[in-house]
């Protein structure tokens, strides 16, 4: 007797890089925005009062300046992470077939520290948080809340995903921050002192920094799960629910 069978589409490997490049094409303008929140002298314009001020004194075009730049970023660093992931995964797991969380997370730290140039810990954690809590999160709704392979599956699975990666690199950039703005304080003690405040000092600005990693994680999965739908290796694979 013949095993029933069912067509699936494979992301290409290049597919990560091109669907980052189009979420940047989206949220560049409040990358700049931000950016300029950052520089003003005064703390006295909000985002909607930035965003009026740029398109009053060099028009609408001003929110893409830097685009090429963002755009290149993405070319290198995100087809370098999403494109080892997915070598990875179809080359350690069978189609049709999920990978288990622990292999997630392996080959999502593996490809973050390559594609973060010389293994930066916040790009492994980035990375981590993206792309094996996505995958984890899409079969967790496909698999135990009976939601289809669809764009309200993929817009959930990344805005937890986005939730995640925020949520692993925060202490991280909350460090930075401290470090930079204390020079002469080394790491052990700006640990300390952050400890002394308690572990939400260390998620200090989360809200904000989801705000900035959120929509372009959001945005680069869902054109991700577009571009391989359409244009996706074509593979069958059992189709375990008809035997």
């Amino acid at each position: 007797m013949a095993v029933p069978t069912k067509e699936i589409r494979i992301s290409r490997w290049y597919f990560g890089g091109i669907a980052s490049m189009c979420a940047a094409c989206c949220t560049h303008p409040l990358d700049l925005i931000k950016v300029h929140l950052q520089t003003q002298l005064k703390a006295d314009l909000g985002m909607a009062g930035m965003a009026k001020k740029l398109l009053k004194s060099d028009g609408f075009l001003a929110f893409y300046n830097g685009l090429s730049a963002s755009l290149l970023r993405q070319l290198t660093y995100s087809t370098t992470r999403f494109g080892i992931y997915e070598t990875m995964k179809n080359n350690f797991s069978t189609p049709g077939q999920s990978l288990p969380f622990y292999k997630s997370i392996m080959f999502a730290a593996v490809s973050g520290a390559v594609g973060g140039a010389m293994a930066t810990v916040r790009a492994v954690f980035v990375t981590i948080g993206q792309l094996a809590f996505y995958d984890q999160f899409k079969l967790i709704l496909v698999n135990y809340f009976n939601m289809g392979d669809n764009l309200g599956t993929h817009f959930s699975a990344s805005i937890s995903a986005g939730a995640v990666a925020t949520l692993l690199t925060q202490p991280l950039d909350v460090l930075k921050t401290r470090l930079m703005n204390n020079s002469g304080e080394g790491l052990g003690v700006a640990v300390k002192s952050l400890m002394t405040v308690g572990p939400s000092a260390f998620f200090k600005g989360f809200v904000p920094a989801f705000i900035r990693l959120g929509p372009h994680t959001i945005l680069t999965f869902v054109f991700l799960e577009q571009i391989r739908q359409n244009f996706g290796i074509v593979t069958r694979v059992p189709d375990n629910k008809k035997q």
